[in-house]
């Protein structure tokens, strides 16, 4: 895998820069963590593959090492190569990829 380039801002500068934006992104996931916490049917609900991928998605973010966005890409991506059905559509589009909703082209 090639090493992404360098970038011309310092440590120091990206935090300066960035770092609030990305603190309130933090406080957005925790909250919305929260709130599924506090659901009324929380103990029983089915789990969600979104939310799953979600978690997957923020153990990836605490790994060390460079390559987080793409890893993160992936648990929030779908992996197949078939096309959907044309009856799917696009408006049900999910953010995440649900093997058990996955139903392939056959031709």
């Amino acid at each position: 895998m090639a090493h992404a380039a360098r970038s011309p801002m310092s440590h120091k500068q990206l935090a300066d820069m960035y770092f609030l934006e990305m603190r309130a992104k933090l406080l957005d996931i925790a909250a919305f963590m929260d709130r599924l916490d506090r659901a009324h049917d929380a103990e029983t609900a089915s789990p969600d593959f979104r939310v799953d991928a979600l978690r997957r998605g923020c153990q990836e973010l605490l790994a060390a090492g460079p390559g987080r966005t793409a890893r993160i890409h992936l648990c929030l991506s779908d992996p197949t190569s078939d096309p959907i059905p044309d009856a799917a559509g696009l408006k049900g589009a999910a953010g995440a990829y649900s093997a058990a909703s996955y139903q392939p082209v056959r031709g």
